[in-house]
């Protein structure tokens, strides 16, 4: 029948993709911290925050235990209209604390992406060549810094990718996280490193301000509420080609907390999907193509098995050939970051992603999110 060929031909696509990934994170090196270099490079840690009160002393408190001398940095911290004891926290922080941090309230405005905002005046107080990004969500590893330097003083880039990973719990929800998100780390570190496309994760990115004032910074996607990592980097990339990097090392791992409940996660998911309308990269974009109407088809053949039972086996095959691709590019990343042994259940979560897929695409581009308690268009 058509509609089987037509999945089939999709999957063998959808194959050599992931096949392609695989081989791309194998490929790509790790970079180890070399202990007898001497730090050289300034970093401004730009850190957008609104109503974190509950995470945002665990990251500064994380920053400033990194094995960096105090004088090669500066903290930001943009106060995103919190309600909270976000300001009030990071102020004590600063009274009780020897490092140069400094917290600014973001002005009311009328605007859709407030983040890009809060990172926009935070690197117009920036006093230093090079901006690290990460959320206030997050924590950082001690060696944060010092890799970062190393890797900049190796390769002289512009911008740089690196990889977060979402703390572990023993529950649904979050190994169903864990596995989505290092599947999403693996491609983006991937297709980094093999300069196919680019992917990363504003947790954890930095890039000179020289690049971001050469491309006007968020000029052109300021409309659109997300982006502040991606879109950024695809500018960067088109103004800097060949300066883009990936920092596949364990000491630059950052660590952020996952949605704490499903619909959290879909808003979250949503919001990301919502930014591929914006992607001139036709290679993404045929990427991102092929892996929905696979997933769409699949859930199509699910629905067709009950009333016509013919469907049935080949939805079962379609979920195992699935699985059969991705289970050996995840299980690489996964043990990278820690989390092969949430690979029991990978099997098992293919329906849900599938689902999910299918509902964050079609809603990031036709619906609506909430986001810090906004609900954005």
């Amino acid at each position: 029948m058509i509609w089987l060929a037509i999945i089939y031909t999709l999957l063998f696509f959808y194959g050599c993709i992931i096949f392609f990934y695989l081989i791309q994170w194998k490929k790509s090196k790790e970079f180890f911290l070399l202990n007898d270099d001497e730090c050289k490079t300034s970093f401004s840690i730009i850190i957008p925050a609104r109503n974190e009160a509950q995470n945002i002393t665990a990251l500064l408190k994380s920053i400033t235990q990194n094995k960096y001398p105090p004088h090669l940095f500066e903290i930001i911290v943009i106060d995103d209209h919190s309600i909270d004891q976000t300001y009030a926290l990071v102020t004590d922080f600063i009274k009780n604390s020897f490092f140069n941090i400094t917290i600014i309230k973001l002005d009311a405005d009328s605007i859709n992406s407030y983040k890009k905002k809060a990172i926009e005046t935070g690197i117009a107080q920036a006093k230093n060549e090079w901006i690290i990004c990460t959320d206030a969500d997050c924590v950082v590893p001690p060696n944060w810094l010092a890799i970062y330097d190393q890797m900049i003083q190796k390769n002289k880039p512009q911008f740089i990718a690196a990889p977060v990973v979402l703390t572990a719990e023993n529950t649904v929800l979050n190994i169903f996280q864990n596995l989505d998100f290092i599947t999403l780390q693996g491609i983006t570190a991937a297709s980094v490193f093999s300069k196919t496309h680019n992917m990363c994760n504003g947790a954890n990115v930095a890039y000179t301000q020289k690049a971001f004032n050469a491309v006007d910074g968020f000029k052109g996607i300021d409309h659109i509420a997300s982006g502040d990592d991606l879109l950024l980097m695809h500018k960067i990339d088109k103004a800097f080609p060949g300066q883009i990097f990936y920092l596949k090392s364990k000491e630059a791992i950052v660590e952020t907390l996952p949605p704490n409940t499903w619909k959290a996660f879909l808003n979250q998911r949503i919001r990301w999907a919502s930014k591929s309308t914006q992607y001139d990269d036709k290679r993404m974009t045929g990427v991102l193509l092929i892996v929905y109407l696979l997933n769409l088809g699949i859930f199509i053949t699910g629905i067709l098995s009950i009333f016509k039972g013919a469907y049935f086996s080949h939805f079962f095959i379609f979920i195992f050939l699935k699985t059969l691709v991705e289970f050996p590019f995840v299980y690489c990343v996964a043990s990278f970051f820690a989390r092969a042994g949430f690979m029991i259940w990978f099997l098992f979560f293919q329906p849900i992603h599938i689902t999910y897929t299918i509902i964050a695409g079609f809603l990031g581009v036709f619906g609506t999110y909430q986001w810090k308690g906004r609900t954005v268009k």
